[in-house]
């Protein structure tokens, strides 16, 4: 119930405190001084704490009501969880084999080991010297 009055204070701030447009008339504005509109909501903001004892039935109906949205919610976030959590993408490719899955560490084929292995700096030297003819 509270968290309603609060949010009603807090947006009813905001449109007080948005800009307004100059070209309207302001001669048929209302004009109110600052120090009247502060009185005006303290005064109603001390009504309304004394709601609960002016309307007990309507202050348990609400109590519960708001019970209720706030395990609604609740659930509803869960199912949007769960959700989101469920169309990610998974944490692997799936391109490397997994163990147990028939792949492993050693990919090479028979093929692939027959060939010699030349060290790097073999490689390096025969290109400083140049192509061969």
């Amino acid at each position: 119930m509270f968290f309603l009055l609060r949010m009603a204070f807090w947006l009813g701030l905001v449109l007080v405190l948005l800009p307004t447009d100059k070209s309207q008339d302001s001669d048929k504005a209302p004009q109110v001084a600052a120090s009247d509109a502060i009185s005006a909501a303290t005064a109603a903001v001390v009504d309304m704490s004394q709601f609960c004892s002016r309307q007990p039935g309507a202050c348990a109906v609400g109590g519960q009501a708001a019970t209720v949205i706030g395990h609604r919610a609740q659930m509803g976030a869960k199912k949007l969880y769960g959700i989101i959590t469920e169309k990610r993408a998974p944490d692997h490719t799936g391109s490397i084999g997994e163990a147990g899955h028939g792949g492993g560490s050693d990919t090479l084929t028979p093929v692939d080991l027959e060939v010699e292995w030349q060290a790097p700096a073999a490689k390096a030297a025969a290109d400083e010297t140049g192509p061969t003819p």
